[in-house]
């Protein structure tokens, strides 16, 4: 059956229900996200109500306390390609479900963060997923944990994706990848063509994913039984502006070095173009390493040796995971890996290197 708005005819809930062979009450569990129903059901509810066009009551909704199922994904910079490369991956796999997905970007504010999740855990969203590494601090932990509460008591779920994790008994998700194994492999690979001299150019010094990386460059150095220059340890952001001004900076200040890790792909393009405008080759000179794998990594001139992170992969895990849990289940934890892309920039070290001269 159809009822008219106007000129409008509107497909009902009882529409959908029979064209998916269901009930209604089946329908309308499918749609306000309250109750577990099988895959299949699902999957055949969403498609009657795509072929359908149909669009619940507003006002029905409301009075049912329930509405579309959502997801929020949360971070500090949608334009950095990594993250958004992690956003597409969450959004893809919400849609999948079922699910709505809304972003948010916070430019670094802790009050709009706190405001957005508060506003998300009043409509009730199935999981709130917070993106991009911060520094583990004990302000840090006592206002994630209250999230976390507060999220778990309306019905929702706090994901932690590459931020600091909680400690036990805090009802979070966490999902990562390996910072510090994936910086070692490449800085062992770095080191392996007889560079001995290598400028780190990373983070923020009490950024938890910069320091996971930086923990992979000194672990490298020392399982070779070296012992790595303080003064070769650079840091800033993770932007293309940091890389040029970092690497700019180490050219003026007369710095020895033969190869150059950066703290990502993005850095790593604004440290090449440093060097092609000091006049020195790469790899040639100088080899140069990211982190990352975005995709224009592999069309710099020469292509990039980073590291690969299944960034899409880490956000469909997210929400998967996730949408498989009770709310209030115990914390848990999981890590992807990440392994090494070898490409053009990383060479032996040459006989007639510049860098630092």
């Amino acid at each position: 059956m159809t009822r008219k708005s106007g000129d409008a005819t509107r497909s009902t809930i009882r529409d959908v229900a029979a064209r998916a062979g269901v009930s209604a009450a089946t329908v309308s569990r499918v749609l306000g996200g309250v109750y577990p129903v099988s895959a299949q059901t699902r999957t055949r509810v969403l498609r009657a109500v795509r072929e359908l066009d149909y669009v619940a009551d507003a006002r029905a909704k409301a009075v049912a306390g329930a509405g579309t199922p959502t997801l929020a994904f949360v971070l500090e910079d949608i334009t950095g390609p990594s993250f958004a490369h992690m956003a597409h991956g969450v959004e893809r796999e919400a849609t999948r479900l079922g699910h709505l997905c809304l972003v948010c970007s916070t430019d670094g504010d802790v009050r709009h963060e706190l405001e957005f999740v508060e506003m998300m855990r009043a409509q009730r969203a199935a999981a709130v997923i917070l993106v991009g590494g911060a520094a583990d601090t004990p302000e840090y932990r006592e206002r994630t944990r209250r999230i976390a509460d507060s999220l778990a008591a309306a019905g929702s779920r706090l994901v932690l994706c590459g931020r600091p994790p909680l400690g036990p008994g805090a009802p979070v998700t966490v999902v990562e990848y390996d910072n510090e194994g994936g910086a070692y492999a490449l800085v062992a690979h770095v080191l392996a063509q007889g560079h001995r001299r290598v400028l780190l150019l990373g983070g923020k010094p009490d950024h938890t994913t910069a320091l996971g990386r930086e923990r992979g460059y000194t672990g490298a150095h020392r399982a070779r039984g070296l012992d790595p220059d303080p003064a070769l340890i650079l840091h800033g952001d993770f932007t293309r502006d940091s890389g040029y001004r970092l690497m700019r900076g180490a050219l003026e200040q007369g710095l020895e070095f033969t190869a150059v890790v950066a703290a990502t792909d993005m850095v790593a393009a604004g440290a090449l173009t440093a060097l092609h405008e000091a006049g020195l080759d790469v790899p040639g000179d100088v080899s140069l390493a990211g982190y990352d794998d975005i995709p224009f990594a592999r069309d710099l001139h020469p292509a990039l040796t980073t590291v690969h992170v299944p960034y899409e992969e880490l956000g469909r895990l997210a929400v998967r995971t996730v949408l498989g849990r009770s709310p209030d289940a115990p914390g848990e934890h999981l890590l992807l890996g990440t392994h090494v892309v070898v490409r053009d920039s990383v060479a032996g070290v040459g006989k007639g290197s510049r860098a630092g001269r």
